[in-house]
């Protein structure tokens, strides 16, 4: 009989310092005593503090900045939690903070989506995974959308099932929303499976500003979202370029039905590319299409 517990995704409600780092702290030590290896994935000014209160335990855990790696929600699973689980064959135990007081409107949708994936993504895998939130600064919003994306809820000393917990992929079309009309001035450009050199052109000329490696990062990931629109559409989109400071937009539209990101699988990888290239995507499909926007130099 397999006596490995089955894979648990659970949120911590904490609301001052000593409640994280006596959450995280005891969940930190049970993995080490039990041999298992341990992320902890937080915003940097928490991991300093958790060091001191681990000791001689945190030698054994890998500490991420969670607001440079996670800086886009799309990123956290592949880049960061199943980077880490895919390293080893045990039993592993993470902690991601996705939401911290600061996170941007346009980004909240993402990080909503990201933790409900997180219920598909890791089904059946032999690990925990706990998501602090910081229940004094964040908006009640947040803590219910916490409540439906983890089937437990720790606050305080209760460590309950959550009886607002809602099938992932139901939460995740809640939050496919529209996205904020491009600029008037935005650079539009159709394409077809012909004019792709010519669409990579542009995109690099167009975000002459970046650093050279971001401009190629860009090109990259538009490429691989018109890749997608001919090949999964209708064979041709639109793409769409606009500058918001010092960061590139574009996004790429299509007549598609779209497709969710695959973990483990080719289906859908593209789009996992295109999360680790840049800063921030956001997807909206409706009856009419598909559009994928993506933020690079944020």
């Amino acid at each position: 009989m397999n006596s490995v517990a089955p894979f648990a995704h659970e949120a911590l409600f904490y609301r001052d310092e000593d409640t994280f780092l006596s959450g995280t702290a005891r969940f930190v030590a049970d993995g080490v005593d039990s041999g298992e290896p341990v992320l902890v994935a937080v915003p940097e000014a928490s991991i300093g503090p958790l060091r001191d209160r681990l000791g001689e335990q945190a030698d054994q855990v890998h500490f991420i900045d969670m607001t440079e790696a996670g800086r886009n929600p799309g990123r956290i699973i592949p880049g960061v939690l199943m980077a880490f689980s895919a390293s080893t064959q045990r039993r592993f135990r993470m902690i991601g903070e996705p939401m911290w007081p600061g996170r941007t409107a346009l980004e909240y949708p993402a990080c909503v989506q990201h933790e409900a994936l997180i219920n598909t993504a890791f089904e059946g895998r032999p690990g925990v995974i706990l998501c602090p939130y910081d229940a004094s600064a964040l908006a009640g919003h947040v803590l219910e959308d916490a409540r439906r994306t983890h089937p437990v809820v720790i606050d305080g000393e209760r460590r309950v099932a959550s009886e607002w917990y809602t099938d992932p992929s139901g939460l995740a079309d809640i939050y496919n929303v529209p996205l904020p009309p491009p600029p008037p001035d935005a650079a539009e450009h159709p394409f077809t499976v012909g004019t792709l050199a010519h669409l990579r052109q542009l995109v690099s000329q167009y975000a002459h500003w970046l650093r050279r490696e971001q401009i190629d990062d860009l090109v990259l990931a538009v490429n691989e979202l018109a890749t997608n629109s001919i090949l999964h559409a209708s064979g041709r989109g639109v793409l769409r370029m606009w500058r918001e400071g010092g960061t590139a937009v574009c996004e790429v539209s299509d007549a598609g039905a779209g497709f969710p990101p695959s973990f483990t699988g080719l289906s859908g990888f593209g789009i996992v590319m295109v999360n680790l290239l840049c800063d921030l995507v956001r997807t909206h499909t409706s009856h009419s299409g598909t559009t994928v926007r993506v933020y690079l130099g944020r």
